[in-house]
């Protein structure tokens, strides 16, 4: 079984250089800006047709959330460290056969005891981080199996009080450690929660590793400001690539648009289409 997994990853690696090969890189991709889905823009699907929408889209990557469905071919499973050691090598090649990378899982907010379970699984499946809001108790033994396992830890920031909602907060946690902790900051959550995203991402310089990327309108009459077409909204989207090219970014734009649930990929091609329009511009 090692043996297989070695040749998987083998063949993975092929598989990426041959499609990084097969077009032109944009000047976003070749400052190392990667765009990337995150599953719950699918919650109403599975992680196999997730895939397949990633794939409709022209993008390779994706972070799958923990708790979704996996659907065709593998019964009542749902994604996560349950998955049997068939199962992950058979997603891993449905991956692979979509020219699709899981590079990241999340948003995990796990028990201490489940800890470890995450990473292995992670490790496993050849990802690159996880995002996750560990307990604020936690971080002594998130840090020892971040180093263990060698995967980073990317924090969220969901939009409460009782997460690391800003970035002063979460660098009172992670701000000694080591820099295998970092932040996959939701800039559409800093403006939920009264924080201008510009500056907030210059804070997070040097613990940077990817970003829940959007726009989002403005407050409804609900207060709620959700999410729509990049370049539409609120965000200074020029402004926050601006930010990223002077600190020199390089990781994971993550689309997590959460909108239009039924039918977003029209959304999204415009979002994507926007991104390097104005990536083109800065850089």
């Amino acid at each position: 079984m090692k043996i297989k997994k070695l040749l998987f990853f083998l063949l993975a690696g092929c598989l990426s250089a041959c499609v990084a090969s097969s077009k032109t890189e944009t000047k976003a991709e070749k400052q190392g800006w990667r765009l990337s889905m995150q599953s719950y823009t699918f919650h109403l699907f599975s992680v196999v047709e997730s895939l397949e929408k990633t794939r409709e889209l022209g993008l390779h990557y994706i972070e799958i959330y923990p708790g979704q469905k996996m659907g065709e071919g593998f019964g009542d499973a749902v994604f996560g460290y349950g998955l049997t050691t068939e199962q992950q090598e058979q997603l891993r090649e449905l991956a692979a056969s979509r020219e699709v990378k899981i590079v990241s899982s999340g948003v995990w907010t796990s028990s201490r005891d489940e800890w470890e379970k995450v990473f292995s699984f992670a490790k496993d499946m050849g990802m690159e981080f996880i995002s996750a809001e560990p307990a604020r108790e936690d971080w002594d033994i998130v840090e020892l199996f971040a180093k263990e396992y060698g995967i980073k830890v990317a924090t969220h920031n969901h939009p409460n009080g009782d997460s690391y909602w800003k970035p002063e907060l979460l660098l009172e946690y992670i701000g000694q450690r080591d820099p295998l902790l970092g932040s996959s900051a939701d800039v559409g959550h800093f403006k939920r929660m009264g924080i201008d995203p510009i500056p907030a991402l210059g804070q997070l310089e040097g613990r940077l590793m990817a970003m829940h990327f959007k726009d989002i309108a403005p407050e409804g009459p609900e207060g709620v400001l959700e999410d729509v077409v990049w370049g539409t909204g609120v965000l200074n989207v020029k402004g926050m690539l601006e930010e990223l090219k002077r600190q020199d970014f390089s990781g994971y734009f993550t689309i997590e648009y959460e909108a239009n649930w039924e039918n977003n990929l029209p959304e999204i091609r415009q979002s994507i289409d926007y991104f390097n329009k104005v990536a083109d511009e800065v850089l």
